[in-house]
């Protein structure tokens, strides 16, 4: 089994895959708007409810649960079989976003959460190399693990050479690429790449993008986060491909 937690993260799945949840623990007590749209829609699905003290509820989630944590069954487990079918039968321009070794929870959370608002197919992570769907990414992508299939590869170079076959024009982030991201052309079958919070794409990643591109900082710092970094890609991707439309 499965835990996903917080009132965004909770209603999500409600919305989505009642079917999966097994039963919900909320904070005993605990009486607002929000919560009593989940107990309600859980009701409708006939779903357990339990009601427990913060302490025991503090014990189960290794999250911030905000009083409400669902038991659920564990999704679909997705390869990269199933991503190069969503590439050849999904009729949408093909636009995915793969992230070269994010290892913070709360990193991937949000790029997925941004994913999902930018309209991104799927999300492609290194096997041995990313923190996974672990329950703090879930509560951080606010239902958004559930909506883009994150795909753990064993290869991620090789995942990326078969993407290349199928069509796919891959544009990686670096600090001493010479275009910016918004000079840059990101209409078409796209791949962003982005690389991880400390050293960036790993070598042979970066070989295997066709294109690479920054962010043109004008402050003080050198950097940015990589959630915010994945944020502000996707959505020059998105204001380009309205913009063609």
């Amino acid at each position: 089994m499965e835990l996903v937690s917080g009132l965004h993260a909770v209603l999500s799945m409600l919305k989505s895959s009642p079917q999966r949840i097994v039963k919900l623990s909320s904070l005993k007590g605990r009486d607002d708007p929000r919560l009593k749209k989940i107990i309600q829609l859980a009701q409708k699905e006939n779903i357990e409810i339990e009601w427990l003290p913060r302490k025991t509820l503090d014990t189960l989630s290794e999250a911030n649960h905000q009083g409400i944590i669902a038991t659920v069954k564990p999704g679909q487990t997705h390869d990269e079989t199933f991503l190069f079918r969503l590439m050849e039968q999904d009729n949408r321009t093909p636009f995915i976003l793969i992230l070269d070794g994010v290892t913070d929870p709360h990193n991937l959370g949000a790029c997925l959460r941004t994913a999902d608002a930018a309209g991104v197919m799927a999300g492609v992570v290194p096997k041995d190399k990313s923190v996974g769907l672990t329950e703090t990414v879930r509560k951080v992508a606010c239902g958004a693990a559930e909506s883009v299939p994150v795909i753990p590869v064993t290869n991620l170079a090789r995942c990326m050479g078969k993407l290349q076959e199928l069509g796919l024009w891959f544009v990686g982030t670096a600090g001493d690429a010479e275009t910016s991201i918004f000079d840059m052309n990101l209409v078409g079958p796209l791949a962003l790449v982005m690389g991880s919070e400390g050293s960036g794409m790993r070598r042979l990643t970066r070989e295997h993008c066709d294109y690479l591109a920054y962010i043109p900082m004008d402050g003080s710092v050198s950097s940015l986060n990589v959630s915010v970094a994945t944020g502000v890609c996707l959505f020059e991707a998105v204001r380009q491909r309205q913009a063609q439309k």
